[in-house]
């Protein structure tokens, strides 16, 4: 019989999202919690579970297609009657075992289900774009179209890349083999084809092989790029907008001499039992902004407009602000409060890394109760952060320098930090922000301090 999956509610009440890319083709066999189909929210790329075994029927949706939650996402061929989804809650004793939000089915067996080889040309079309296939030298897939081979391995940013660029990365994964094809291997391959890259607005080739684009080429080429707003990009947009029009900001500067916090780091890298943590400035003020939210609960509240009341929260989970491919995202450390500086230190490379990847979960953005937003690898030393929806600080730490300042009553090469604090003025006053922004200060112009701090 035929049984049709729709789009399950992946979070925080959003609305859509866009199928980034299918990982099954009709004809399909699938196993129950099989990975169906990459999409993309207003805040993370998801994958989608199957709950159904069996023969893929209909797919309802095209790649960069947005769809709304409730639409019909995928249709199975199953045998026997269809499963029921598992109820988000189970009866006592029961042992529940939900895949995401609720949507799939429990597994039957350990391990991971495989994915089945796919032929290029035969059970699913392949759309290898024939110019580029022609233009490639013909040792770079011998096979390509006949071959049964594997779903070239890659990141989502990575596919949107070479699609825009018109690659198939059927012709990269023929040179760079079974590993996961990185942005700079489709570069590679565009350099080597010659081909046009019109965000750039040139010629990725510079190798003698590759001819520069002819004067009537480049008259014929689009004057403009329009981009859609959607998926992060159009989230942010609309929750900065808001938070901006609805909170009063008011942002406040303070210049930190960081020489004793450098130091600091500069010896723990020299300490062997840290050689597998990477300290950074960041971790460290992640760990005394910890520590001063304790002595400004303000700063750690948010503004309850229906119950008339603010809610000060008794732990911090902190957001870190990350700029990636798809915009600006801000993924959480909960309870960042109980962590040490080596834990911190873990947890912001963590973050990073899968920011990076495209795979941050819509868990880890949901929330927050103080951000912080590090500019300085920007090489930028102020600005004024916005505050996320819901929280009541943020905190913008700049780039060090090293400057001429005043040290023990001379004039020293010191190494200075400016730290920009926006804070909503509705919870928090003058006094108690800037309270707050010495705390901090203080902590990273003498570490030490956080031995007076309970």
């Amino acid at each position: 019989m035929i049984a049709e999956f729709r789009l399950p509610d992946l979070g925080e009440g959003l609305t859509e999202a866009e199928v980034v890319t299918w990982l099954v083709a009709p004809g399909d066999s699938v196993t129950l919690n099989q990975t169906l189909a990459e999409v993309e929210t207003a805040k993370a790329v998801v994958e989608l579970p199957s709950p159904y075994e069996g023969i893929v029927s209909t797919l309802h949706a095209e790649a960069g297609q947005t769809i709304a939650v409730g639409a019909p996402l995928i249709a199975f061929d199953v045998v026997g009657e269809e499963p029921a989804a598992p109820s988000p809650s189970s009866e006592p004793g029961e042992k529940a075992e939900p895949n995401l939000v609720g949507y799939g089915a429990a597994p039957t067996s350990s391990g991971r289900p495989a994915r089945r080889a796919r032929r290029i040309g035969a059970s699913a079309p392949a759309t290898i774009d024939t110019a580029v296939l022609e233009a490639a030298p013909h040792d770079a897939a011998p096979s390509a179209v006949d071959a049964v081979i594997e779903r070239p391995r890659s990141t989502p940013p990575v596919r949107a890349h070479a699609k825009r660029l018109g690659i198939d990365l059927v012709l990269v994964a023929a040179e760079v083999g079974d590993r996961l094809i990185t942005r700079n291997d489709v570069d590679a391959y565009a350099e080597r084809v010659g081909v046009h890259d019109r965000a750039g607005g040139g010629v990725h080739s510079t190798s003698s092989a590759a001819l520069p684009a002819s004067p009537a080429a480049l008259a014929g080429e689009e004057r403009e790029t329009r981009i859609p707003i959607r998926g992060v990009r159009k989230h942010t947009a609309a929750a900065m907008v808001q938070s901006a029009f609805t909170a009063p900001h008011v942002t406040v500067f303070h210049t930190v001499d960081v020489t004793a916090t450098m130091d600091l780091l500069s010896s723990l890298r020299e300490d062997r039992s840290l050689s597998a943590h990477r300290i950074g400035p960041l971790a460290v003020v992640a760990k005394a902004v910890c520590l001063a939210l304790g002595r400004t609960p303000g700063l750690n509240s948010r503004w309850d407009e229906a119950a008339g009341e603010i809610v000060q929260h008794n732990y911090v989970d902190l957001g870190i602000a990350a700029a990636t491919e798809r915009g600006l995202i801000v993924p959480m450390i909960r309870d960042a409060e109980r962590l040490t500086l080596t834990e911190l230190a873990d947890a912001v490379k963590s973050l990073a890394e899968v920011a990076r990847s495209g795979k941050t979960s819509p868990a880890v953005l949901a929330g927050g109760t103080f951000s912080i937003s590090n500019i300085g690898v920007f090489g930028v030393d102020a600005g004024t952060p916005i505050l996320p929806p819901g929280q009541s600080g943020i905190l913008a730490v700049g780039a060090v320098r090293r400057q001429p300042w005043e040290h023990r009553g001379e004039i020293a090469l010191r190494q200075l930090m400016t730290l920009s604090l926006s804070f909503d003025h509705r919870m928090v006053d003058g006094a108690e922000g800037a309270r707050f922004l010495k705390d901090v200060a203080d902590l990273l112009e003498e570490p030490g301090r956080a031995m007076l701090l309970s």
